[in-house]
């Protein structure tokens, strides 16, 4: 079941290093949000901290709250792993598991979540994401072929199949098009707003037109200054952000004087 973040006051370290700001806000149930900004400016870093990914850094730290629903994700008594289970990610490049089938790569975290899993279970669960990913017609006559034998756009979906088979409430998605073609481009941001009925949704992307088509609300980041730390300039409705933001800073970028 989709679940709301909401974030407070939160700054991202590495070591000494301030590389996120005080950056606060809601990211709703069953929506689509899209963190847009020049590079090096935090989205992807504020990204990995709603599920506590940036932590495989060593020296990355926070401060401030995310809680997911009435979870505060990092609680002292929280692991990690659950919170991983629950917020999946699917990143810049498709990375399914190269010795594995497409079958076992569907598979890979509901075994881990679920030793004890029967083959058909296990068969309705594949098919189920597979069909979720809008990838099961292409590939129900190989499943046991590797997963890395798919195309670009092929592997993305599969790994979207993968990270949705463990049934999370909240889906990261960290420029999933970027190493992609406009045909797969496409398929993915069907894809997504497919998804949105059942998920909450966060994607960082640098394609302007891309935002502006699938997310319902847009957050604007920025670099306070060379050196200096990524913050939250402004988020709101998509077609306000693009159309008529309150910030200059906001309408200097999308109307490209910057980034």
């Amino acid at each position: 079941m989709a679940k709301r973040i909401d974030v407070s006051g939160l700054h991202v370290y590495y070591g000494d290093f301030l590389a996120v700001e005080d950056v606060s806000m809601t990211i709703e149930p069953r929506s689509v949000t899209a963190f847009i900004g020049s590079s090096g400016c935090g989205k992807s870093t504020f990204l990995r901290t709603l599920n506590r990914m940036h932590e495989v850094t060593p020296g990355a730290r926070v401060d401030g709250k995310v809680m997911l629903d009435d979870m505060d994700i990092y609680g002292a008594d929280v692991d990690p792993v659950e919170v991983r289970r629950e917020v999946g990610m699917v990143f810049q490049k498709a990375n399914p598991f190269p010795t594995m089938s497409i079958y076992d790569n569907v598979i890979a975290g509901a075994k881990l979540n679920n030793k004890r899993m029967n083959k058909a279970a296990a068969d309705d669960l594949v098919e189920r994401s597979l069909r979720g990913a809008n990838l099961w017609e292409e590939v129900k006559d190989r499943l046991n072929k590797p997963g890395a034998g798919l195309s670009g756009g092929q592997q993305q979906r599969l790994c979207i199949a993968r990270a949705t088979a463990v049934e999370p409430s909240v889906l990261l998605m960290d420029e999933p098009c970027s190493a992609l073609d406009p045909i797969s481009t496409l398929a993915i941001e069907d894809l997504i707003h497919k998804l949105k009925e059942e998920y909450t949704i966060v994607i960082v992307t640098h394609n302007m037109q891309q935002a502006a088509r699938v997310s319902d609300r847009t957050a604007f980041f920025n670099l306070a200054g060379t050196g200096k730390p990524g913050r939250l300039i402004e988020m709101g409705e998509t077609n306000k952000i693009f159309t008529k933001p309150d910030e200059q800073e906001t309408e200097n970028y999308i109307t490209g004087r910057f980034g």
